[in-house]
């Protein structure tokens, strides 16, 4: 097999999609456009990747990392130009050169798999990759020869009224020797209405050389969609979306509604999981086997166990625990470590806490800056107060633990193991294992009071 390599084309300011962000950067699914295509490309056999970079150019280094080579295009001046760039790293090297676009995050590594078996098996000094398009409009089309080859590609603008009837369009991926690819970029023109160099003029030198031009046709009209505006973002949000859906299906997990259910790229959940409609997963989140998330469930960079239950409720940047049961209406806030066989009730609100196993905080609680022990019972109302106005500090209730409702752990504050805390108790103290704590105004009735009131008036 020959030498590969890749040039990822992610150069180009994106000035449709009317925003600030680098349009190479907008999120499919929760993953950057071209972090989708670098990972494809990454899951073939290549010896160097090379990402042609421009507008935002440091911003495209950090999201992608130093595992692969960068050349910087000062200028965009045109699809030929942003490969030239990379004659440094590749010029004169034997093999064979994929060309891909950075804002094609459809596109999968299958496929170019077989786009590169095809370039060598036809002996092709360059190879399309070209898709069956329903609408060719706009498109350029493939015009091939006798022999089944590439003659010619025709712009939709200089087609003939027959050449407009094919159906069969450049997507704008190629495989290239890469040898004959440089030379070839060498002599390409940039006499043209916009000045520019462009990729496709490559096939034309090589074909007048005498060189077979082939192309490769997938069957997946979607790989192939370009981003170039919000609308194509959203569509290519859209089907990502339901392949990343179906895949998930396939490896046992329940989705009830899949139209209504969003999971990001880098998800993982194990099977005889059941998603209910409104459920949103992002990030590197990983959920067990036999959970049940939703409906109108947030969760994104959580580690989930198994046989755990989240319902209506937000979790974010933590540590869940098995047999866990969330909601509804609950939020666990970043760098939460709950336990297994936890309960964390209705309106209960968890941030930067340790939650031993089978504890439980029921309803209309905050636990912030905490750590709890194991069988802990945290009453209705409690609130661990974590903050003076400056600073935060931890709350520690050790093992077995009773709180009372409406209690106020005011930190630092350290309650030992198997203590009782009061209702309406506010503790400023630590106090001791097994111990009864009361913190609260000794109650007094008046009698006759209101008939007292009632005469004043």
């Amino acid at each position: 097999m020959n030498n590969r390599y890749a040039v990822i084309l992610a150069a180009g300011q994106g000035t449709r999609m009317k925003s600030k962000l680098y349009k190479v950067l907008h999120p499919v699914c929760g993953k950057p456009m071209v972090q989708h295509v670098v990972d494809q490309v990454s899951q073939l056999n290549i010896e160097k990747i090379v990402t042609i970079i421009g507008h935002g150019a440091e911003l495209v280094r950090d999201q992608l990392g130093d595992k692969i080579e960068y050349a910087l295009q000062k200028e965009q001046l045109g699809t030929a130009h942003a490969v030239m760039q990379a004659k440094e790293m590749l010029d004169g090297k034997e093999g064979v050169t994929i060309v891909v676009c950075g804002d094609t995050p459809l596109i999968k590594h299958e496929t170019m798999e077989a786009l590169f078996k095809h370039h060598e098996e036809t002996a092709a000094k360059a190879t399309i990759l070209t898709v069956f398009a329903d609408n060719p409009a706009g498109y350029g089309r493939i015009v091939r020869n006798e022999s089944g080859h590439v003659g010619k590609i025709v712009e939709h603008k200089d087609a003939t009224e027959d050449e407009r009837k094919i159906q069969e369009i450049n997507s704008g991926t190629y495989c290239f020797d890469n040898k004959a690819l440089f030379e070839a970029l060498n002599k390409v023109s940039n006499d043209n209405v916009q000045g520019e160099y462009y990729l496709p003029d490559v096939i034309e030198i090589l074909k007048n050389e005498g060189a077979t031009i082939s192309a490769y046709q997938t069957a997946e009209f979607d790989e192939t969609l370009g981003i170039n505006d919000r609308i194509a973002l959203s569509e290519a949000e859209r089907i990502m979306r339901k392949r990343i859906n179906e895949q998930h299906m396939r490896n046992g997990v329940t989705i009830i509604d899949p139209s209504n259910t969003y999971i990001g790229a880098e998800v993982e959940i194990g099977m005889d999981t059941i998603l209910y409609p409104g459920t949103m997963i992002s990030g590197k989140t990983t959920i067990g086997s036999n959970c049940i998330i939703g409906p109108q469930s947030e969760i994104s960079n959580c580690i989930i166990g198994d046989q755990t239950v989240i319902r209506q409720s937000a979790a974010f940047d933590s540590q869940i625990g098995s047999d866990v049961q969330i909601g509804p209406f609950a939020h666990i806030r970043p760098k939460s470590e709950i336990h297994g066989n936890v309960k964390i009730g209705n309106f209960v609100e968890v941030k930067k806490s340790v939650f031993g196993e089978g504890s439980k905080a029921s309803h209309l609680s905050y636990i912030g800056d905490a750590e709890v022990g194991r069988d802990v019972n945290i009453g209705c109302g409690t609130i661990t107060v974590n903050y003076d106005g400056k600073n935060k500090f931890l709350t520690k209730i050790e093992d077995g633990v009773f709180v009372g409702c409406n209690s106020n752990l005011v930190a630092p504050v350290k309650v030992g193991k198997n203590a009782y805390i009061a209702a309406g108790s506010t503790i400023t103290e630590d106090v001791p294992g097994e111990a009864l704590s009361i913190a609260r105004a000794r109650q007094v009735n008046k009698e006759n009071y209101v008939e007292k009131l009632n005469r004043k008036k």
